[in-house]
């Protein structure tokens, strides 16, 4: 195999098919990445049996060929190159050639025919988004899936498709964010749960461009995303999803309309009395025309008031303080809506349409010691 290239445009390549390489594995050929240049086409890819990422690149091939090489090695080797072009020539014995400029690297491949190709996936029809919108929804639902594989359910989020409208959902066991989206086209129904890891590697690819889209297509066991010259393919979680209907109640006592941002800077005023492993909620003690937040750490105390609009009944909640900064650092809205029933239910923040839905599970304290 012989194949000349950017060095840009290689290790733009290298970069995107990195995020598919295991930190941890018993299996030597996992920590490659594969070229292949068997065809007219320079494809690089990574697998690690869970996540597969396949990307096209341009350049010359001279001899068509495939090669599996180290990937940290050789993304550390292309990173350090300088821009010009990058010549790879690998022989039967899997001996590499790598050249640039004046620098020469030989080293040692492996077979690329013991490489774990991604699977062929038969396609239907692709769900269409934008590469803004679906790189915003994970942006604002990622945040609130659980690092604890114990469930391994709460390590994704579900894709609930009804017809021409796609419901993302996320869920740690103490909140819930919810992204609706309105599709152009009307599809069949469909859930699955993709796994946080590769909704995480995806957004890091994603352009953002609302000019580019995404094709979107599910299987019984895989999802699969297509867009620029990349394929993503994993594997989904199995399992029914937490039914969470019931937790969506539209009932409230008490309505406040506040400032998305004084709300968010006053709670982080908060985080510098809050020590690793402290578990002391912020106090919302809301009354007509204005919102008292306050809390109370074995370090010190501190209380700052925000003015607001309510309806309803006074009330007095407790929060976990980082759970309300997530979910208020991902709304783009200047003002934000609070539902609120009692110190023991969710409180909900929402727009009118429901297009993002947060549910935080409040925290027990003592009103009188605070």
């Amino acid at each position: 195999m012989k194949i000349i290239c950017e060095k840009s445009k290689l290790l733009h390549g290298v970069n995107i098919v990195l995020k598919a390489v295991p930190s941890r594995t018993t299996m030597a050929i996992l920590e490659c990445i594969l070229i292949d240049a068997s065809t007219n086409e320079i494809k690089l890819m990574a697998n690690d049996t869970e996540l597969g990422i396949e990307t096209i690149i341009e350049g010359e091939i001279k001899e068509h060929g495939v090669i599996a090489l180290d990937a940290k090695m050789f993304s550390e080797i292309v990173r350090r190159f300088p821009d010009d072009d990058v010549t790879i020539e690998a022989d039967a014995s899997y001996k590499t050639l790598i050249t640039c400029g004046n620098a020469k690297y030989d080293i040692i491949g492996k077979s690329g025919e013991d490489f774990f190709y991604i699977p062929y996936i038969e396609k239907n029809k692709p769900i269409v988004i934008s590469q803004f919108t679906l790189k915003e929804v994970i942006r604002q639902t990622i945040f609130s899936i659980s690092d604890n594989d114990n469930n391994k359910l709460m390590t994704g989020e579900l894709f609930d498709l009804k017809e021409n409208q796609l419901k993302v959902v996320s869920l740690d066991g103490h909140r819930i964010s919810i992204r609706n989206i309105l599709l152009k086209e009307a599809y069949d129904n469909y859930k699955a749960i993709v796994p946080g890891k590769t909704l995480q590697e995806i957004s890091k690819i994603l352009s953002g461009n609302a000019d580019e889209y995404v094709n979107t297509y599910f299987t019984d066991n895989y999802v699969i995303f297509e867009f620029d010259n990349t394929t993503v393919v994993s594997r989904l979680i199995e399992g029914e999803y937490f039914r969470i209907e019931q937790m969506l109640s539209s009932d409230y006592e008490t309505k406040i309309r506040i400032n998305k941002r004084g709300l968010l800077d006053c709670i982080d005023r908060t985080i510098p009395l809050v020590k690793e492993g402290d578990k002391k909620p912020i106090i919302m003690n809301i009354t007509d025309g204005n919102m008292e937040l306050r809390i109370k750490s074995f370090v010190g105390t501190m209380n700052e008031n925000i003015s607001i609009k309510k309806d309803g009944k006074d009330i007095m909640i407790g929060f976990n303080p980082k759970f309300f900064i997530d979910a208020l650092r991902v709304i783009d809205e200047e003002e934000i809506t609070l539902y609120m029933v009692n110190p023991k239910a969710p409180c909900f923040i929402k727009d009118d349409n429901e297009t993002f839905i947060y549910l935080i599970l409040p925290v027990n304290f003592n009103a009188a010691s605070n």
